[in-house]
């Protein structure tokens, strides 16, 4: 006779988990957002502008990787390359979901960028630092095709790898911030691409005390305090808290580290924004270029919600506003 599996704890209808150890990451809450986390296939032709390929990058670990190709006039100069890393608190989404399709797909188009997006492994199956360590290895996939020691069509012969731009949202601007300092630390190692920016949107900067804003701010679909909780709680380093200084860089010196610039972009309504803020500050007075984005009246990761972008005027005047000012900063890096 089978026993039955047991709920031992649910994280806001992103996941669930059992007395099993099985994780299931099926969408329980509100069905109106459920198409937010429905995977978009690749697509090898151009729709919207944009193409996009799967591409195993690790046949030992199958790490893969999401790449988007705008349309462009064959006579263009090779284009950017932005790595992307997915939000979800390390324990949920993929690159594949439709809410990153929906932005990824513009930025590539509208930017003129290719954009690889990392298939992250997830907690608490693979606790922290396994998606540092994966996001890393996508740089270093992307030195090997600069080096012709591998090959992906569109990256080898479209790429610019002088201009190698990292972007994360969320819980993936922890990891941006991760890897920038990794890479500078083992820069030499990177020969001969360049990291030429980073771009954390939004990072879960936290402390083990809550912040006046975690307390103050109102809390939203894409982020809850119970989600920040229980998903830190599953992917941090077992025995680790919020202090733990991939969640809680505030302070942590870097003065010595020769970072790329940052476009730091925060949302006035964030629940976190208060330690973001801390962070930014930070950054300045060790010297390092960071230039600040503060879009106004929103809250946490709001441009992936897609829902409010088509009925908020307010939602998708910031969002354009936000593209923008990526746009922006890549095209003068």
């Amino acid at each position: 006779m089978a026993i039955e599996r047991k709920i031992i704890d649910q994280v806001s209808g992103w996941l669930t988990i059992y007395d099993d150890g099985f994780v299931d990451r099926t969408w329980t809450g509100p069905p109106q957002f459920k198409f937010l986390s429905d995977p978009v296939l690749p697509h090898h032709n151009f729709i919207d502008g944009v193409a996009i390929n799967d591409v195993v990058i690790d046949e030992q670990s199958d790490l893969r990787v999401r790449v988007y190709l705008p349309q462009i006039n064959p006579d263009t100069e090779k284009l950017p390359i932005i790595i992307h890393y997915h939000g979800g608190g390390f324990c949920i989404s993929q690159a594949d979901w439709f809410m990153y399709y929906n932005i990824y797909t513009r930025l590539a188009r509208e930017i003129g960028c290719i954009v690889v997006s990392t298939y992250l492994p997830l907690a608490p199956e693979h606790r922290l630092p396994a998606a540092i360590d994966a996001g890393y290895s996508t740089l270093l996939w992307l030195r090997d095709l600069a080096n012709k020691k591998s090959s992906e069509p569109w990256l080898s012969t479209k790429g610019d790898f002088n201009r190698v731009f990292l972007i994360g949202d969320s819980s993936g601007a922890n990891i941006v911030h991760q890897v920038a300092k990794k890479a500078a630390i083992e820069s030499q190692n990177l020969h001969p691409i360049r990291l030429a920016g980073a771009i954390p949107i939004h990072p879960g900067f936290v402390r083990s005390t809550r912040s006046k804003s975690e307390l103050e701010k109102p809390q939203s679909p894409m982020l809850t305090l119970d989600m920040l909780d229980k998903f830190l709680e599953l992917a941090l380093p077992k025995g680790s808290t919020k202090d733990h200084p991939i969640t809680s860089p505030m302070g942590e010196p870097v003065s010595e580290l020769d970072l790329p610039p940052y476009l730091f972009c925060v949302a006035e309504e964030d629940l976190v924004i208060d330690t973001e803020m801390e962070f930014y500050e930070g950054m300045k007075i060790d010297g390092k270029k960071i230039e600040l984005v503060v879009s106004n009246g929103v809250g946490h990761s709001f441009y992936l919600n897609k829902i409010a972008i088509d009925v908020d005027q307010k939602t998708s005047e910031e969002t354009r506003k936000l593209i923008q000012v990526i746009a922006n900063f890549v095209g003068t890096h």
